[in-house]
């Protein structure tokens, strides 16, 4: 089959191509509850960046190149192509989206219903993913799309898309009509963010973003307040909510300073939720004590999260703006996304 295969970090982000298209092994079953997954839509997304310029190395590949060749992609949807003998009520051809975490189910971790800090493997981060025309995953980790859906449409709702809809789900648990809720970065994710909070919880949407085509995707999807990200963006936060700041801020960017201006416009007992990643989280251990300020971190949501995101698209309550690329297109999509140029997320299509 063919595949879109990494094989050297590059640290600047300079070279003119970081993925090659080869040919590769068939996926295959190699455990009675395997199943195969045809892919219909792989999701591009700014993790794969990490992983190119080596951010992912410390984690997944400690002693130096080991890990590469490696085919990313962690944010797939497609259809059935094949089952394990034991797995049941599958079928070729059931469309289907892939929960990214494979595990084996029997860790306390995955029996509490947590897979994503469970025992196992995260393909396209230190396995083989769904830059592909195929892919073998655990029957564990498929849920069955409605016919509403379809794969390409759906792909980034597998990470980028459930992530959001975790932190969003946190935070309306606290969220009160007549508060706010503050969305950095309207983005492939925060666009999804933006829809979650607004179908789940009566408050208010700021959404800051230097963007203009970002903050117009934020207009669309209903956000209730723009701030252009310009320098002045903690005051003009701060002019909307009384001079306090939201109850909750959450943070889809983690870098150029997002971090320290995200917590500034977080008020006095409120929650800070980081999502994106790239800066450290620099605060005096005081202001927190004075303050009763929650930084909450976010990774990918649960198999059962990834099924009520699902519901939410099927009744229109979320919608996901994708930019279409072919397979063979990777590197341009890549480079759409380094630069900036994709609105919304963009999905590889085999």
């Amino acid at each position: 089959m063919k595949a879109q295969v990494l094989k050297t970090y590059d640290e600047q982000m300079s070279a003119p191509n970081w993925v090659s298209l080869d040919d590769v092994p068939d996926a295959r079953i190699e455990k009675s509850t395997d199943v195969i997954v045809r892919i219909g839509g792989a999701g591009v997304c700014r993790t794969d960046l990490h992983i190119i310029e080596g951010i992912w190395r410390p984690h997944m590949d400690p002693t130096g190149d080991a890990l590469l060749p490696l085919i990313m992609g962690h944010e797939n949807a497609g259809w059935i192509e094949e089952v394990g003998s034991e797995v049941e009520g599958l079928k070729k051809g059931d469309p289907v989206i892939v929960h990214p975490k494979v595990t084996g189910g029997t860790c306390l971790a995955c029996r509490r219903g947590h897979d994503m800090h469970g025992d196992g493997h995260f393909p396209g981060l230190d396995s083989d993913g769904g830059y592909a025309e195929a892919l073998t995953t655990s029957v564990r980790n498929i849920v069955k799309l409605p016919q509403s859906l379809l794969p390409k449409e759906v792909a980034p709702y597998s990470d980028a898309g459930l992530t959001a809809y975790r932190a969003a789900k946190k935070a309306t648990r606290h969220l009160l009509p007549g508060e706010f809720a503050v969305v950095i970065g309207a983005g492939g994710l925060g666009h999804i963010g933006i829809q979650c909070l607004t179908a789940m919880c009566a408050a208010e949407v700021i959404v800051v973003d230097a963007s203009d085509m970002a903050l117009g995707l934020a207009r669309d999807v209903g956000a209730h307040h723009l701030i252009k990200a310009d320098g002045s963006e903690v005051e003009a936060v701060k002019a909307l909510t009384d001079g306090l700041g939201a109850q909750a801020v959450i943070d889809f960017v983690g870098e150029h300073g997002t971090t320290a201006k995200g917590l500034e416009m977080t008020r006095p007992m409120g929650s800070y939720y980081i999502v994106g990643y790239g800066e450290d989280i620099q605060i005096p251990a005081v202001d927190m004590i004075i303050t009763e300020r929650n930084i909450i971190g976010n990774l990918v949501g649960t198999w059962a999260e990834l099924t009520e995101l699902m519901s939410l698209a099927d009744r229109g309550l979320v919608d996901l703006t994708v930019k279409e690329y072919a397979l063979s297109d990777a590197n341009t999509a890549l480079a759409d996304l380094h630069h900036g140029r994709i609105k919304g997320r963009g999905v590889l299509v085999p």
